[in-house]
């Protein structure tokens, strides 16, 4: 049993009755380029799924496991010089922090060693991968998009990281993908105007959750299962996640997607780290909201933040309040806790849209 990361709310334990399917995992490793000669570091806490599942699986194959033992970026890379580290797994604050650091600092140790990046915890903008595969070797970067219940369910491969900006790909060896509308049937069009919930069959899903029958019957359609992603897909069978369905925003009507809001702003130069959520409007439910966190040296206004929105999403999707920090509250494994940023906005209400 395994506990997820309770962004959205309390975790919850996801019960696996026996190992993991060897024919799914196997295909699933084969694709990243797994080989017994890498040499893996861990990037995050080993008791979150992510970190320890792929460092597991690099033991099956026999891999070296250079272990940190508390984060640091410079140190991150010196452990990558020093050992010619060739693989691990981390979540987009890490790599955040490591691409961020100074040129001359990033100079000093080789990086041409890493060869499996496994992108996952949360997803990783357009912009973070710019500056990844800038600093690191291009064909190194593989993402994939999963959950504590479900497993891995979609790889991006190096290819189409930045061929196909805001996909997190295709779906993985043994993963069957669903995406059901809001009227309860299957969507079959393709494009950003045909979203769905993401429904998952494979032999890698979870069997319960602990003491909490009614939550799993809830998210399940037979042998498909959710954990309320909503997603579409375009014309190639890629995918492209738009957010939890419990973070959606319904500002008068339309829904907003943050993801899609904190992709466009964190392609300002001056925006090192975003949160975008829904707070109280009396005349529109909830309106967008967006926490910034500045880039270095960044003298950047709640003005030019809205102003750069406008250029690049349409008016609804426009914050209308930015409020500065000087970090976003995050899990252990990296994951970002909306919940704590949202709450001060919608204390003392009986219900919260969105």
């Amino acid at each position: 049993m395994i506990y997820t990361s309770g962004t959205t709310g309390k975790p919850k334990g996801a019960v696996r009755h026996g190992p993991p399917n060897p024919e799914v995992l196997g295909a699933l490793l084969n694709l990243l380029g797994y080989r017994p000669d890498d040499i893996y570091l861990t990037s995050g806490p080993l008791y979150h799924s992510g970190p320890s599942a792929f460092m597991s699986a690099g033991l099956l194959f026999g891999q070296t496991i250079v272990v940190q033992r508390r984060f640091d970026p410079e140190d991150w890379l010196r452990l990558v010089d020093k050992y010619r580290v060739s693989s691990t797994f981390s979540a987009p604050a890490l790599v955040r922090m490591i691409c961020a650091l100074p040129a001359e600092v990033k100079d000093r140790y080789d990086r041409s060693s890493m060869r499996v990046m496994v992108a996952n915890a949360a997803p990783w903008s357009y912009a973070l991968k710019q500056q990844y595969v800038a600093d690191f070797p291009p064909e190194s970067l593989f993402e994939v998009y999963g959950s504590t219940e479900l497993g891995v369910d979609t790889v991006l491969r190096p290819e189409d990281q930045l061929r196909k900006p805001g996909s997190c790909g295709q779906p993985a060896p043994g993963i069957d993908i669903m995406l059901v509308g809001e009227d309860g049937h299957e969507v079959t069009g393709t494009g950003p105007d045909h979203p769905g919930e993401v429904f998952v069959r494979s032999k890698v899903t979870f069997d319960a959750y602990y003491k909490n029958d009614a939550g799993y019957e809830a998210n399940s359609r037979g042998d498909f299962h959710t954990v309320g992603d909503i997603a579409y897909r375009d014309d190639e069978g890629y995918l492209y996640i738009c957010d939890r369905k419990s973070d959606m925003i319904i500002s008068g009507g339309m829904n907003v997607y943050p993801a899609e809001v904190e992709a466009a702003l964190e392609q300002h130069p001056g925006i090192y780290d975003v949160a975008v959520f829904g707070i109280p409007s009396e005349q529109w439910g909830e309106v967008v909201h967006a926490t910034v966190v500045w880039a270095p040296a960044s003298p950047l206004t709640a003005e030019e933040v809205t102003a750069f929105a406008r250029e690049h999403l349409a008016s609804y999707k426009v914050p209308r309040s930015v409020d500065f920090a000087d970090e976003l509250p995050r899990t252990g494994s990296g994951k970002l806790l909306k919940r704590q940023l949202r709450a001060p906005y919608w204390s003392g209400r009986t219900a919260q849209v969105g």
